[in-house]
């Protein structure tokens, strides 16, 4: 066996069992605790490319396939075929709820009422799941204090703040319910 280096079993190294502990030389001719050593590293180094490849790519295909699908939703549900429609995903949760917002009537984002939708699951036939949603008054952001005319799973989850709604707000019929 190769020697020893009498300075690693001074430095801590003692702890460990003789054949973990680093050699002063390798053997002569073998060189397989280099060959061990770098199959090892660049094992280490595909597996964690790989990992970053699913992350960055395979999931994010995915959340946007969702978002398409959400703002598909909303223009289905609401039967208002308005482009500029905010979506919010739950990060922090890492679930599959998200927020669709958009106007009541046609306007600048914001400017009107809008109708949030809560959507979830995964995406059947292009189109997800609305559990339920709630009404936002023009020019307000999207905070529990400013939500109005909660329905579905927002009456139960407590999302809305405000009792009574805006002057002038309307309700819209929602997927051919009548007003």
């Amino acid at each position: 066996m190769s020697e020893r280096s009498s300075v690693s079993d001074a430095s801590g190294w003692a702890r460990l069992p003789e054949w973990a502990r680093p050699l002063e030389h390798e053997r002569r001719g073998l060189g397989s605790l280099r060959l061990a050593e770098t199959t090892i590293l660049i094992l280490l180094g595909l597996f964690l490319a790989v990992a970053t490849v699913n992350d960055l790519v395979v999931l994010r295909v995915n959340e946007n396939h969702r978002l398409n699908a959400d703002l598909r939703t909303w223009r289905t549900i609401t039967a208002h075929d308005y482009v500029n429609i905010s979506t919010e995903q739950d990060i922090a949760g890492h679930t599959t709820r998200d927020v669709a917002c958009g106007n009541v009537s046609p306007g600048a984002p914001g400017a009107r009422n809008q109708i949030c939708l809560i959507l979830t699951g995964p995406v059947h036939g292009g189109v997800r799941s609305a559990m339920g949603g709630y009404y936002l008054p023009a020019y307000h952001s999207n905070l529990k204090a400013n939500r109005f005319w909660c329905f579905g799973s927002a009456i139960a989850d407590d999302l809305c703040g405000r009792s009574a709604p805006p002057a002038g707000a309307r309700r819209i019929p929602l997927g051919g319910e009548e007003q």
